[in-house]
């Protein structure tokens, strides 16, 4: 069965919000300015919900009413479906509250349903868009609502989708976390703040037989364990009587990932375990699947965990179920899946046609070819207008236009001119060692004149295979260039990515252009017009083979689909160098590679023979030592100067309780708070600074780079990886959370890392991230094969242990490599989740830009790879003034003074190598 295609986006890109979404994103299309009245019961619940932004929303207690007629006025004209007898493929809509877990949905219900869901966005469609399609086209089968920041109660958080559950009462509805808070909201409900918030914990679950839970074990001593990421629930004794309570658990049954691990299962001989259906009527007369109030004379611990209508086919589950640590999450899909088949089958209506199922169509339901050429050519912001200034034109009338189905392979961009480059290489077998390393390769054939305009990708640290090769280079060939990109300033511009790019060749000569959409739009148009020659370079053992070099900074994310940024930076966004000549270790075998690209039909270059004779004559003086350079003489009084935080140590525990406060309301599960450390550091040399930062704290994703027409150099010694592509089209991310300083002797450091390992807060922090990650990764990857061969695994470095993870997962084909960068920048571990909520409340919080810091080092290559690292444990020297940045995650676990303490250790190796560094060369 074809599954490459995946809808998920009403525009020509990937599917990201606008920078207005988190305010006002919904009430102005979905709800009147009129209250609906429905009958006496209704009257009484009338109140003021506090939203985010400056307005309050006029609501029931119960539910948000739509602009259309009475709801049983709507319900007489709502068409009876047919029955199909054998569903071959269960076609849903996954409506996205703006989560950063709802891809994970994605991909499991994609290879479960036969064929992926279609994600729209909480307010992407009006009520009478969301009826068109589920009701006059019957595109779909059911409906999942997914999880996301925020409450039900604040219509900008949740959407169209109280509309869908109260409107939509003949379709299978599954709701996750806030949509599982909806289903209750919307019939009467209350929500409440749960005893305490439960972010990346697990909890084990017991439940009623439901046939949601078919062949699922029940007990907190089964192996049934979940995933909750929440701070609300539904209050318990508030339900109405038409929600049934299905699944449940203990407030202390909670713990972490290892604890809930290494749990061994006890059959719970009580516990249904088959997919019998209790009725509903026996549920609520005698109540007995509902725990007392009052348990051995004590207050009842049980919070609610799942729900279903007693009516309606609409069901809730409070946890996550396609969390990586759920067990029997695919389990409880493939039920709804089954409720939904079964349910169809039983309808017994015959007053209209059957439902056609075109197996060949790509998305495989009636309808779609139409529905995604409606889809591509409007793309609604958050306030209701279109970004093509179609603002009047609704999606039905773009029936007429003829535009193409949407194709994520194309993305809508014209295919540029393309030139073809060559690659002509060489290896030297084991030369590496002879000509004294990694370190005199640099400084021999790149470490003139203090290493201005050079590159050198560093795996300073190769223990336990986590780096392989570095990559070095300078200014070079008729290829080589330099990209500085600056974003504009955004109340001057009407597009929040333009901005200012300085191109310069390798003859010195300049370049300037606007920008209007971006430097990440811009680079992808600079790789998609490179074509290749695959048998250049098949014989290397690397990805890498020249291209572009540089960095990205955090500022980038304006492109990615976050919001406008609050503060702009000093430093450039992005630099990059144009590589045509580059030289690769290999730190296993030994080996130096020296590689030179050029354009087909002109001279190659002298690179490869004359970069061969220097390194001959560097191997019969290998002892030879670069450190005694004429390096400038710092100033006494600076070097005594240490680094000096943005924040003082008050104002940045107010912020963690800020953070914290966010948590408890729901709005985030995880922030990444952070800030700058500064110094001035006047004309120090950085590459003798970056050779000393090697040695005292070597790392995998290490780098050095020189911009020298930005004045801008980054000594870098990052342990973590961003994102990877390599030519087998296998992306991976490997993200760090979780750090503790080594100890002092080799049993304290035993013990420390044994801490680190069993540490629930740090556990919860690595979990909610792997799982931000594998959102990421199921936006551009074939479903069902994004997966997690590592999780919570400690490395061990120089100075810290650390916690990290890998994710991994098959690139579509149709995506490019800068779309997949785009689909996961910034990295996760310094957002936090929910990404753009995340991220939007930090801006708040943060005063400054973060510039460099949190955005990546690495390179895209000419063949369509690249490697990234997080900029972390990094110095970023611009100007006279040398910064650090450094910060931790913030989770409901965490302790304010804690969470300052393990921001300046993540200061300590790069700080301490400024202070030394300047302190030597203050001795010379």
């Amino acid at each position: 069965m074809n599954m490459n295609f995946s809808f998920c986006s009403t525009s020509s890109e990937l599917s990201y919000p606008s920078e207005n979404v988190l305010r006002f994103s919904v009430a102005r299309r979905l709800f009147s300015p009129e209250l609906v009245k429905f009958d006496e019961k209704w009257k009484k619940g009338f109140i003021s919900l506090p939203c985010r932004g400056t307005r309050k929303v006029l609501a029931t207690s119960r539910f948000v009413p739509g602009r259309l007629e009475d709801s049983s006025i709507v319900k007489k004209s709502l068409p009876i479906r047919e029955p199909v007898e054998n569903l071959g493929v269960v076609r849903t809509l996954l409506i996205d509250n703006y989560d950063s877990y709802t891809f994970n949905i994605y991909q499991a219900l994609s290879t479960i349903n036969g064929v992926p869901p279609v994600v729209i966005r909480n307010d992407e469609w009006t009520w009478e868009e969301a009826y068109h399609y589920l009701y006059e086209d019957v595109a779909f089968d059911n409906i999942v609502i997914s999880p996301g920041p925020g409450s039900p109660m604040c219509p900008a958080d949740i959407g169209i989708c109280l509309r869908l559950l109260l409107e939509c009462r003949d379709i299978p509805i599954l709701g996750v976390c806030l949509g599982h808070q909806a289903l209750g909201y919307v019939h009467g409900a209350h929500v409440v703040h749960a005893p305490e918030p439960v972010h990346g914990r697990l909890s084990g679950i017991e439940h009623d037989g439901n046939i949601l839970f078919s062949d699922i074990p029940s007990g907190r001593n089964s192996d049934f364990k979940v995933v909750r990421y929440h701070s609300l629930i539904i209050d318990k004794e508030s339900l109405p009587k038409e929600l049934v309570p299905i699944a449940w658990t203990i407030y202390d049954d909670t713990g972490s990932f290892s604890e809930k691990k290494l749990c061994v299962p006890v059959k719970n001989i009580g516990s249904p375990l088959n997919g019998s259906v209790i009725p509903v009527s026996e549920k609520l007369e005698n109540g007995s699947h509902w725990p007392s109030s009052h348990v051995d004379g004590k207050q009842d611990r049980h919070i609610l965990m799942g729900i279903m209508h007693s009516s309606f086919p609409h069901y809730g589950l409070q946890f996550h179920p396609e969390s990586i640590a759920t067990t029997y999450g695919s389990q409880l899909f493939k039920n709804f899946k089954d409720i939904t088949v079964d349910y169809w089958s039983r309808c017994k209506s015959t007053s209209l046609r059957r439902r056609n199922i075109n197996d060949t169509a790509n998305m495989q339901v009636p309808g779609a070819t139409q529905l995604l050429k409606e889809l591509s050519r409007t793309r609604f912001t958050g306030n209701g207008s279109s970004y093509y200034g179609n603002t009047e034109k609704s999606l039905f009338a773009a029936k007429t236009n003829g535009v193409d189905v949407f194709d994520l392979a194309d993305l809508s961009y014209p295919k540029p001119h393309e030139k073809l480059l060559r690659l002509k290489w060489k290896k030297h077998e084991r030369l590496a060692h002879k000509v004294g390393g990694a370190k005199n390769v640099f400084m021999e054939l790149f470490g003139k004149n203090k290493g201005n305009d050079t590159f050198w990708l560093d795996t300073s640290s190769t223990d336990k295979a986590r780096g392989r090769f570095s990559f070095m280079g300078g200014k070079g060939g008729s290829l080589w260039k330099q990209l500085t990109f600056s974003l504009s300033d955004q109340s001057e511009v009407t597009s929040k990515h333009a901005g200012n790019l300085l191109i310069e060749d390798s003859q010195s000569s300049t370049e300037k252009r606007f920008l209007e959409e971006g430097f990440l739009d811009f680079l992808r148009k600079e790789l998609s017009s490179i074509s290749y020659d695959e048998k250049d370079f098949a014989g290397l053992p690397f990805d890498f083979c020249g291209g572009y070099v540089g960095c990205i900074g955090y500022d980038i994310k304006v492109e990615c689909g976050m919001p406008i940024n609050r503060h702009k930076s000093n430093a450039p966004d992005a630099c990059f160098f144009f590589a045509d000549n580059v030289v690769a270790i290999d730190h296993q075998l030994d080996d130096v590679y020296v590689l030179s690209l050029y354009e087909e039909g002109t001279a190659e270059t002298s690179f490869l023979n004359d970069t061969e004779v220097k390194l001959i004559s560097l191997m019969g003086s290998s002892t030879r030592k670069f450190e005694d350079q004429t390096l400038p003489v710092i100033d006494s009084s600076q070097c005594k100067t240490s680094f000096v935080p943005d924040k003082s140590r008050e104002q940045y525990i107010n912020d963690v309780q800020s953070c914290m406060k966010y948590i408890k309301d729901g709005e985030s599960y995880e922030l990444c708070l952070t800030t700058q450390n500064r110094r001035k550091i006047g004309n120090a040399d950085p590459l003798g600074l970056y050779l000393h930062l090697r040695e005292r704290n070597p790392a995998p994703y290490a780098a050095f780079l020189n911009f020298s027409n930005a004045n801008l150099s980054l000594c870098s010694s990052s342990p973590e990886r961003f994102l990877k592509l390599d030519r087998n089209g296998m992306l991976e991310a490997k993200p760090i959370k979780g750090t503790i300083a080594r100890g002092s002797t080799p049993e304290e450091d035993e013990l420390l890392k044994l801490q680190l390992k069993l540490s629930e807060k740090n556990q919860a922090e690595n979990l909610m991230i792997v799982d931000l990650l594998r959102n990421d990764l199921g936006r551009v990857c074939e479903p069902g094969s994004v997966h997690v061969p590592n999780l919570m695994d400690v490395e061990s470095y120089t100075t810290v242990h650390t916690m990290v993870s890998t994710i991994r997962g098959l690139k579509k084909p149709d995506i490019s490599p800068v779309e997949c960068v785009r689909a996961a920048f910034p990295g996760g571990s310094m957002t936090g989740a929910p990404k753009l909520r995340s991220v939007e409340i930090l801006d708040s919080l943060e005063n400054c830009s973060r510039g460099l810091y949190s955005g990546s080092i690495g390179y895209f290559s000419y063949n369509g790879t690249f490697d990234l690292n997080i900029v972390i444990r990094t110095v970023v020297i611009h100007e006279d003034e040398a910064s650090i940045g450094a910060g931790g995650a913030i989770v409901a676990l965490s302790n304010p003074e804690d969470e300052f303490e393990e921001m300046i250790l993540k200061t300590k190796a790069p700080a301490n190598a400024v202070m030394e560094f300047c302190s030597d060369q203050r001795r010379q």
